[in-house]
């Protein structure tokens, strides 16, 4: 079964716009895995704005499912990663300015830079996954950088799913191949939601693992968290 993670970031912007501890970021971690979430991802950037490093400590000792930690590995970003352990981490190539993720890595071109990168985390015993396109050399270039995982950057299929969602999901199908095939597992992310995710799921048997935040934490507001959560895993059961 693929697994759901997901991401609580928004629920961290919603409590620093006003400051305070409402609501209650390791809270709404505990219950998202008490109503059912696989994992708990969180996306700490430099400047904190959503998920503080400090979230990131606190979360990891009070929740028991997968933990992923996903982003652009600067040195304070590495240095939080091989301090908290986690199950997983992501690598993203975002801007630290970004407002959200928005393109996958270059693996050619930054193949040396990953591979040193991928076989430290590797070493402690996390498991490494990068972010990245539907470009074959790309994934080619991950299994060669040593990733276990790569995860598809899935806001070209969300764009283009309600104008033809057969023509949307092809180059993903064509990645998955030849990710699987290179023995890399498989996740998804970036803008997946109730309209699009089970769809994905059907033309996508490899799929291991999707992150969802925003449009989850969305749904959430007006679905409740429990829910919204439900709703979500029961695309991945079509």
């Amino acid at each position: 079964m693929t697994k759901l993670s997901v991401n609580i970031n928004k629920i961290a912007t919603l409590r620093n716009a006003r400051g305070g501890n409402i609501p209650n970021v390791l809270n709404a971690a505990i219950n998202c895995q008490l109503f059912g979430a696989d994992g708990i991802t969180v996306h700490p950037r430099p400047d904190e704005r959503h998920i503080r490093y400090r979230d990131v400590l606190d979360i990891r000792t009070i929740i028991k499912t997968e933990f992923n930690i996903e982003g652009n590995p600067t040195d304070s970003f590495i240095d939080l990663v091989l301090s908290v352990k986690p199950d997983q981490v992501t690598l993203v190539p975002d801007r630290h300015d970004a407002v959200t993720s928005n393109a996958g890595w270059d693996t050619l071109r930054n193949r040396i830079f990953l591979t040193d990168i991928v076989s430290t985390f590797k070493k402690e015993g996390i498991r490494t996954s990068l972010f990245i396109d539907t470009q074959p050399v790309n994934i080619e270039n991950a299994k060669i950088i040593g990733a276990d995982r790569v995860e598809l950057y899935t806001e070209p299929y969300a764009t283009g799913f309600s104008r033809n969602a057969v023509e949307a999901i092809e180059p993903f199908i064509k990645a998955a191949e030849i990710a699987n095939n290179a023995g890399l597992g498989i996740n998804a992310g970036h803008d997946l939601n109730l309209d699009n995710l089970a769809y994905f799921h059907k033309n996508i048997p490899w799929l291991l693992e999707v992150s969802i935040g925003h449009a989850l934490i969305s749904d959430a507001l007006y679905l409740g968290l429990e829910n919204a959560i439900q709703m979500y895993k029961r695309q991945l059961t079509q």
